[in-house]
């Protein structure tokens, strides 16, 4: 194609390749961006001593590196406490090391990071039967192999441990609506990040209204759910009209540059055509 735009007069050949280019550069629906790096996971003495034993004391290791946490790069000591580079430190408690924690214990355990989460759990009936045979952190969030918070969690299995899964469908049905209208608006807004759009006040917007979404997840008030549910939607209601009026502006753009270029092509054409005859 470059071969044959170089065969016509330079003016022509410059319209034709700036039009070509403008076509050609960025498909439609491909974002220009780059998939962002996760952070390295680190290699702690905890992992390299663990890595190699049997059984109990090595599968721990294989769990957690499908982890959401080994994604995020939180390693062994980020929980357990010790010297991570040290390996005669690597459990003393004079450098830290808490070891695993008592059932009764886990919440708080978990919630020197995750303080809302615990918060929301201890106010919810699950909290509340803490200590007399009801749920906590690891019987959803399972302890090595911590997957990422989602309605996916909420399911027959885990829940008919304890319960019949009625009440906790209807949960989950009144938060996918939601959950999937934030991922949704969450795209939308990295990729208009992506082009250099100004989209802090929308993120800002979206990361309350997820924030709030996810206490949710640890309330067994179906009717509280439900309410709940309706008043973020009308909230991702604004953002998504607010990144509607911005989308439908860039598409306009660029229907105009679009014809800017095709005018500029025909006038080059014609251009050429004229010094053609004169010649």
């Amino acid at each position: 194609m470059i071969r044959k735009l170089r065969k016509l007069k330079p003016a022509l050949f410059a319209a034709a390749l700036t039009g070509l280019l403008a076509v050609t550069a960025y498909p439609a629906g491909v974002r220009a961006e780059t998939a962002p790096t996760p952070p390295p996971t680190p290699e702690t003495v905890c992992i390299q001593c663990h890595s190699s034993l049997p059984d109990r004391l090595g599968a721990p290791v294989a769990l957690w590196k499908q982890s959401i946490h080994a994604e995020n790069g939180i390693s062994c000591n980020s929980c357990h406490g010790g010297d991570p580079k040290n390996a005669a430190d690597a459990m003393n408690r004079s450098r830290g090391f808490l070891g695993a924690p008592k059932e009764e214990n886990i919440p708080a355990f978990c919630g020197r990071c995750h303080v809302g989460v615990m918060k929301d759990y201890l106010a919810s009936a699950h909290g509340k039967m803490l200590g007399k045979g009801g749920p906590h952190c690891v019987t959803c969030h399972s302890n090595h192999k911590v997957l990422k918070a989602s309605l996916d969690l909420i399911n027959e299995k885990t829940c008919t441990q304890c319960h019949t899964f009625e009440r906790a469908a209807a949960i989950k049905a009144a938060m996918q609506q939601t959950e999937g209208y934030i991922v949704q608006i969450d795209r939308r807004i990295g990729a208009l990040t992506a082009v250099g759009v100004d989209t802090e006040t929308m993120g800002k917007a979206l990361f309350a209204q997820r924030n709030r979404f996810h206490t949710l997840f640890h309330d067994q008030d179906v009717n509280r759910v439900k309410s709940e549910s309706t008043q973020i939607n009308a909230e991702l209601g604004k953002i998504d009209k607010q990144l509607k009026g911005i989308e439908d502006q860039r598409a306009g753009r660029k229907v105009t540059g679009a014809i800017a270029v095709a005018v500029a092509l025909v006038l080059a054409v014609l251009f050429h055509l004229l010094r053609k005859t004169y010649d």
